[in-house]
């Protein structure tokens, strides 16, 4: 059977740059931070006090009072990114809906929800939490509720696979669409977790940074980095066949032409050393669409500011690239929005669509101290206008998980 070209059509972000594509990119390419203070719970007496949490946003701009209590935080992001992805694409849904498959990561789900409600069980008796408890807390509800909210009828899944979730998302939705099964499908990833157990969680690990200054906590591949900052929001997109994109008129950002996905299996958290899995699902990707290494130009890498993390992936970087790494720009939007955990992938494919329809790489900011383990070009600080043809979105996560897409630009 042949295989489908597709194309990405439609984009919608809620996330710590900006509740609408436009404001969130504009901010990523000016290097904005949007790191800051906790203010979801007291975390006076946290060691961290710092999250990246999506501001301002009104739930009822998506659904009503009444829907909206009856749905977690995550899955509202969800909505509100969908409702804006859905729009941008121009679809009819009344006439297409039958056909749209759903593709929505979450690596956690309603996380608060289930603190609430355990709260509330603990204080009242088990029987006596909210009969909207499970479907608010379970982590599929993101994609089930856009696709009952916009009438989607075909495949709705949600991968769970941390922080690799909304690459996944985005990689089975590009091959589900390529091998035949839909012609348009609605994908990404939302996360919403900053929350006690959360925040208490990952930092009893020791995974997120514990700095005091917004400036100085999100630091990927710098020396100073002593892990990640937590962050929330929703990457959707639409994707669609080039012959149904073209036949109805539609824009095209990029085209999708890569993906790779593999695992680690070496330990619950840790990369494998030199990051031999990541070696292996960028090559994955690159062979998936017959690219060669030096045809790429841009990654937007993981970069989560955890010090194993950015060694591994810049090693496993030099693997893959050889002579050619030296000549990639490879950013960690990371270092404005933190990390969204499931959500981060499709956040991060919104924005490397982007750089290719803009030839724009933006900055990984905060970077002050090069680490020897790290000594690619992390376009530090301030984004470049460049030339670029490729792009690969690199999402790697606990349990092992990687997950790689790779973008062209489109050229009509």
């Amino acid at each position: 059977m042949e295989k489908r070209r597709v194309v990405i059509t439609g984009l919608g972000t809620v996330n710590p740059l900006g509740n609408t594509t436009a404001e969130s990119w504009a901010a990523a390419k000016a290097g904005k931070c949007g790191i800051g203070p906790i203010t979801q719970f007291d975390a006076s007496e946290f060691k961290c006090k710092l999250a990246a949490e999506v501001k301002n946003f009104d739930p009822e701009t998506v659904v009503d009072k009444k829907e909206a209590r009856k749905m977690a935080r995550f899955t509202l992001l969800a909505l509100g990114a969908a409702a804006e992805a859905l729009t941008d694409s121009g679809l009819d849904l009344a006439a297409e809906g039958e056909h749209i498959g759903v593709s929505v990561s979450s690596g956690i789900g309603g996380l608060p929800t289930i603190e609430e409600q355990h709260s509330r069980g603990l204080e009242k008796g088990m029987e006596k939490v909210s009969p909207y408890f499970v479907p608010m807390a379970i982590a599929n509800m993101a994609a089930a509720q856009i696709a009952i909210r916009f009438g989607l009828k075909g495949m709705c899944t949600c991968p769970v696979t941390a922080c690799a979730g909304g690459t996944n998302a985005v990689g089975d939705a590009f091959h589900r669409i390529r091998d035949g099964y839909e012609p348009i499908m609605v994908c990404g990833g939302a996360e919403s977790c900053i929350s006690p157990l959360g925040i208490g969680g990952f930092t009893s690990m020791k995974a997120l940074s514990t700095a005091q200054d917004p400036e100085a906590a999100s630091l990927p591949f710098d020396a100073r980095r002593g892990g990640f900052v937590m962050g929330e929001g929703s990457g959707i997109l639409v994707l669609e066949s080039l012959e149904h994109a073209q036949a109805r008129g539609a824009k095209i950002y990029a085209e999708v032409v890569g993906y790779g996905a593999n695992c680690d299996a070496y330990h619950f958290t840790a990369p494998a050393p030199g990051g031999v899995g990541a070696i292996g699902c960028m090559k994955q990707a690159l062979a998936d669409a017959g690219v060669a290494p030096e045809q790429v130009d841009h990654i937007n890498a993981h970069g989560t500011g955890t010090h194993m993390n950015d060694s591994c992936e810049t090693a496993a970087i030099h693997a893959v690239f050889g002579e050619h790494a030296k000549e990639l720009a490879v950013v960690s939007t990371k270092s404005m929005t933190g990390h969204l955990l499931g959500g981060a992938g499709g956040v991060e494919a919104v924005f490397t669509a982007l750089a290719l329809r803009d030839q724009f790489a933006p900055p990984t900011i905060h970077y002050e101290q090069p680490d020897p383990e790290c000594d690619l070009d992390y376009v530090p600080n301030v984004g470049r206008e460049m030339s670029m043809t490729y792009a690969l979105s690199n999402s790697l996560g606990f349990g092992g998980h990687n997950a790689c897409l790779l973008l062209r630009k489109w050229e009509g």
